[in-house]
């Protein structure tokens, strides 16, 4: 298998708007190469009768069901907010969009 390329790895700071170094570029292809190699040879022990998982264990999600209990109204859970707008928080602009 061929291994990661400063190109490469040069390529994929640029996506990710990251400045490397050229050590830096030397550094992460190797790191790079070798996390590859290793998902490879999981692959590689992964047989047809072992079923797909997420966690070694089996897990089950315990949560409460919902219920309706008091709460803050609107005009209390606003009243410290230094400027509110339909029922809801105000905040200023910082994405540039509508």
């Amino acid at each position: 298998m061929p291994g990661i390329t400063r190109e490469e790895v040069g390529h994929l700071a640029r996506l990710a708007r990251l400045e490397l170094t050229d050590e830096e570029l030397d550094h992460f292809a190797g790191q790079l190469d070798d996390i590859i190699g290793a998902v490879a040879r999981v692959a590689d022990v992964a047989d047809e009768d072992v079923p797909p998982t997420s966690h070694p264990l089996p897990l089950t999600n315990v949560t409460r069901p919902d219920e309706v209990r008091p709460s803050l109204t609107p005009r209390q859970a606003l009243s410290g907010a230094p400027a509110q707008e339909q029922q809801r928080f105000k905040v200023p602009q910082i994405l540039g969009e509508e």
